[in-house]
C-alpha cells in the first residue's frame, strides 16, 4: 500500500479509541486496527464504576458508546491483524496479511496478553515456526504444516493454507467445533506443551501425543510485542515506556494494558490521550527537520 498514514493505532480498547480520536482532533490522518466490535475485554465488562460521567455503566454499553465515537468522528476501523510492525527510520512498515502498509508513528494499544511462549517457540520462529498463514504459505506449496487456531476466525487462515499445502492438521484451541472440509485438513484436537525440531521436520508435542510436520503456525488473537516489533525494549511482560507514553524506538507509542498496571478502561483513556498527543508533537518534529 503506498498511502503512508500519520499515525497508525493497533488496538480498539479505551487506550486505542482514545488515541484515535486525539489524533483525529489533531487533523492527523489516522490507521485504526483492530476488532470492529471493540476489545472483549470492554465488551464482557459486568458494570464499570469509575469512568467519569458514566457511573454504573455495563461493558457492552460502555463499547457502544466508544463506538458511537469513532462514528461521530468518521473514523473507521480496521478489521484486520497486524503480523509485524518494523521501524524503517523515518516511518513504519506495517504487515497486514500479505500486505505492508506504512505509518509515520505507531501506538501499540492492543493490551496485554499473559500467555507464555511454548518451550521451543522462541528459538525456532522463522526457522519453522511462523505467526502468520497467509504471509508464509508460499514456503508450505507441496508440504505440511500444523496450524495451532486459537478463534474459529483463524479457520479461514487454515483453508487458505489447505489450498497450497500437502496436509495441514489443524488444532483448535477454543470450545467450539471447527468447521472445516478438505480432503487434506485433518482436524487434532489436544493441548499444546512445547515445540521442537527433529530430522523429520518440526514437532508439536501435545499433552496427548506429537505431531511431525515441516512447520508450525501459531494462530494467537494477538502477538507479544517484542515480536510484533522487533528491537522494542520491555519491561517484563509490559511495553516499556516514559511519561510520554513514548517507547524506545524513535516514533513508537503504546498506551493501555500493554504498558503496565493498573488495568483501568480509566487509565488506559488517559495514556491514549497523551500517546497520541505525543505522537502529533513527534510528527511536528519531523516536519522541523525536513
Amino acid at each position: 500500500m503506498s498511502e503512508r498514514y500519520d499515525i497508525a493505532i493497533i488496538g480498539t480498547g479505551p487506550a486505542g479509541i482514545s488515541a484515535a480520536i486525539t489524533a483525529k482532533v489533531r487533523n492527523k490522518k489516522v490507521l485504526l486496527i483492530g476488532s470492529a466490535s471493540v476489545s472483549d475485554k470492554v465488551a464482557k465488562a459486568h458494570m464499570i464504576q469509575n469512568y467519569p460521567g458514566l457511573p454504573e455503566i455495563s461493558g457492552a454499553e460502555l463499547a457502544e458508546k466508544l463506538l458511537e465515537h469513532l462514528r461521530v468522528m468518521e473514523i473507521p476501523i480496521t478489521d484486520r491483524k497486524v503480523n509485524a510492525v518494523y521501524a524503517m527510520g523515518d516511518f513504519f512498515s506495517l504487515q497486514i496479511d500479505q500486505e505492508f502498509w506504512e505509518a509515520s508513528a505507531v501506538i501499540l494499544a492492543g493490551g496485554v496478553s499473559f500467555g507464555k511462549p511454548f518451550p521451543g517457540e522462541d528459538e525456532n520462529l522463522g526457522r519453522g515456526v511462523s505467526y502468520c498463514a497467509t504471509c508464509d504459505a508460499a514456503l508450505y506449496r507441496g508440504r505440511s504444516a500444523v496450524v495451532v487456531g486459537y478463534a474459529p476466525k483463524e479457520e479461514d487462515d487454515a483453508s487458505f493454507l489447505a489450498e497450497i499445502a500437502e496436509k495441514v492438521y489443524y488444532l483448535p484451541v477454543y470450545k467450539e467445533e471447527p468447521h472445516l472440509s478438505g480432503d487434506n485438513i485433518e482436524i487434532v484436537h489436544g493441548a499444546p506443551v512445547s515445540i521442537e525440531k527433529t530430522e523429520n521436520g518440526m514437532k508439536l508435542n501435545m499433552k496427548e501425543g506429537s505431531i511431525t510436520a515441516d512447520g508450525i503456525f501459531l494462530l494467537r488473537e494477538s502477538v507479544a510485542p517484542d515480536k510484533l516489533v522487533p528491537g522494542l525494549a520491555l519491561d517484563g511482560n509490559h511495553v516499556k515506556v516514559d511519561r510520554r507514553m513514548a517507547a524506545n524506538l524513535p516514533g513508537l507509542f503504546a498506551a493501555g494494558d500493554i504498558t503496565g498496571t493498573p488495568y483501568q478502561y480509566i487509565k488506559a483513556a488517559g495514556e491514549g490521550n497523551v500517546a497520541a498527543l505525543s505522537a502529533v508533537s513527534y510528527l511536528d518534529s519531523l516536519r522541523k527537520q525536513a
